[in-house]
């Protein structure tokens, strides 16, 4: 589990094609080495991965065609920036909302408006997940815990403070790009508690 506060960020090193999925190489460099040893799990642009080897700062996991299917993992580059938060431990803070780093979707960016020192972003999700969000409740976007402010069709808005445009990767969102979206678990569960009441 995670809580969508991100600690560092990191680089894409390396893409290697495994036949069909793929091996994965971060720098990792401002994750503390002790979050990120052999088989523990990291959020990477949202997405868990299971560290599989390491060498230096860097770590390596697999990435499998699902996970390649289900979120923007597969559109990296070595270069490429991505936010890293190590699985929650014992006695952590719980700063943001439980996230399972289990992607849901991946959302486009429609709108992306200045709004005094703050960025207000727009995304469309798919019909289908749209009534897991709410005005006021938590959806995370790349791995980061974020607040929705408003929800209309397809769409939804959220207000992205100056701290979090500069130490996340959501900063340098353009329109159109895609975004890995994991949706409130409670939300989720909520949803199926209701749906078998109605049968």
């Amino acid at each position: 589990m995670f809580t969508g506060i991100i600690i560092a960020t990191g680089r894409v090193t390396s893409l290697t094609d495994l036949g069909g999925d793929l091996e994965m190489g971060i720098d990792a460099a401002a994750l503390e080495d002790s979050r990120m040893a052999l088989g523990d799990s990291v959020s990477v642009q949202g997405a868990c991965l299971t560290v599989a080897r390491k060498q230096g700062t860097s770590f390596f996991a697999d990435v499998s065609r699902e996970t390649l299917a289900k979120t923007t993992l597969g559109t990296l580059s070595p270069g490429s920036k991505v936010n890293l938060e190590p699985s929650l431990r014992a006695g952590d803070a719980l700063g943001g909302h439980m996230v399972s780093g289990h992607v849901d979707a991946v959302g486009k960016l429609r709108a992306l408006v200045e709004d005094a020192r703050s960025r207000r972003l727009e995304f469309e999700l798919p019909e289908s997940l749209m009534r897991f969000v709410a005005p006021k409740g938590s959806i995370c976007v790349n791995g980061v815990s974020l607040t929705v402010n408003n929800v209309e069709g397809r769409n939804f808005d959220v207000n992205i403070i100056p701290h979090t445009l500069k130490v996340t990767t959501l900063g340098a969102l353009k329109i159109g790009d895609g975004v890995n979206i994991e949706i409130d678990v409670i939300a989720r569960y909520l949803a199926r508690l209701m749906s078998n009441t109605e049968e």
